[in-house]
């Protein structure tokens, strides 16, 4: 069965066009079998961080791949 994980990543840059990424401050959540349990975990993250104008978050997709069940 192809099979695709989701991954939530991100972290403080070090200006707005989040370029670099502060080194230190790299959060890597998951992995998620559906890309609606990462957007959960991605929406409670960007929430908790609104005020941080440099604190980005986004959801990374493995590329699919053959998992045994």
């Amino acid at each position: 069965m192809m099979k695709s994980r989701f991954w939530v990543v991100g972290g403080e840059y070090t200006s707005c066009d989040c370029e670099t990424i502060v080194q230190g401050t790299e959060r890597v959540v998951g992995p998620f079998d559906s890309r609606t349990e990462a957007e959960r975990t991605w929406r409670t993250l960007s929430e908790d961080h609104r005020p941080q104008a440099q604190v980005r978050f986004t959801i990374a997709q493995e590329p699919p791949s053959t998992l045994s069940a």
